[in-house]
């Protein structure tokens, strides 16, 4: 606040009542304390009396996902939230909806909550764009995608390797014809799935320009859409992998509508609730959130204690699961 009084040419009582909106300040000056606060990057400091009582922690860290209503986001949530419950430090989870200045804004909110630490599913290109310079000593962690820009803990699933794992258990059950649903192609997760799909059908001799690749399908409706129409063309595949439990759903919607669940196999990465109790049950590559966010806890509380060893990226492994949906066979 002193270095903005100070660029503002004004004293600290005005730059307080600028920033929390109070009287008594004209257009003018009101105008050179926000134009000096944006230029160093000044953010109202909501906690400074807690943090005073509290030895300079505010027993709060922040959590920005995708999405909260996601079954995979509120999983990592829930560890987290049980894992750090026993320091006493609370929980603020926001949803980025995967948009990059929205991904800016909220860790600029959290930082003017002072949280003790951070823990983030990047979308932006580059977190040195929204993290600012001043505040990368921040102990933080990344889940499900790694930091661009600046050097941070992640913990991740062996995206590419699920993926192709995938390809191979329906290879195995006789899938030459194969197609693949994915995410938006700006998501770093949506890419290296759909590229350990493709390499490995690649290896096995398929060709990948063979095989149909519908992307960009970031909710339910548009990954039923693109099923209806692969399925719907004059030579369909029978087989499709389906790269988030979101296309999973629209996928099934689509195979349901079609009368061809039981003619097509399928295959989706994330595993979901009910979903050995479907007929056929769905062959997932599940990944595990729970453990995800329980090493991310553990990974953000070392470096609040003080942890200073160089940034890693831990991998939690995923698992195939055969529930009867992937092991259909090509239809005779």
């Amino acid at each position: 606040m002193r270095h903005v009084a100070a660029l503002a040419g004004v004293g600290i009582k005005t730059v307080s009542r600028v920033m929390n909106d109070e009287p008594g300040v004209s257009e003018a000056t009101r105008q050179r304390v926000l134009g000096a606060s944006q230029q160093l990057n000044y953010q109202l400091d909501m906690a400074a009396g807690s943090l005073r009582r509290a030895g300079r922690q505010t027993l709060s860290i922040g959590l920005l996902l995708p999405s909260v209503a996601n079954p995979f986001s509120s999983e990592i949530h829930r560890a987290l939230e049980d894992a750090l419950a026993a320091r006493g430090i609370a929980v603020f989870a926001a949803s980025l909806d995967d948009d990059p200045e929205r991904e800016k804004s909220l860790v600029a909110a959290f930082l003017g909550r002072r949280v003790d630490g951070l823990v983030l599913t990047p979308i932006a290109k580059s977190q040195a764009y929204v993290i600012p310079e001043h505040s990368r000593d921040l102990p933080m962690v990344f889940i499900d995608r790694e930091p661009v820009g600046i050097e941070a803990d992640a913990v991740v699933t062996d995206n590419a390797v699920g993926a192709a794992r995938a390809a191979t258990h329906l290879m195995a059950h006789g899938h030459t014809k194969l197609a693949y649903l994915g995410d938006r192609t700006d998501i770093q997760t949506a890419r290296e799935r759909r590229r350990g799909f493709l390499e490995e059908l690649g290896r096995a001799g398929i060709p990948t320009s063979s095989v149909p690749v519908r992307e960009g399908l970031h909710n339910e409706e548009l990954a039923r859409q693109a099923a209806l129409e692969l399925m719907n063309a004059e030579n369909p595949p029978t087989a499709i992998f389906s790269s988030q439990n979101l296309i999973t759903f629209g996928a099934m919607r689509a195979l349901k509508e079609l009368g061809a669940s039981r003619g097509t196999a399928l295959v989706g990465f994330d595993d979901f609730t009910l979903a050995d109790m479907m007929d056929p049950g769905i062959t997932v590559i599940a990944q595990h959130p729970d453990r995800i966010g329980k090493l991310a806890a553990e990974r953000l509380l070392a470096r609040i204690d003080g942890d200073d060893q160089p940034a890693q990226t831990y991998i939690v492994p995923s698992e195939l699961i055969q529930r009867g949906s992937g092991e259909l066979p090509p239809a005779a």
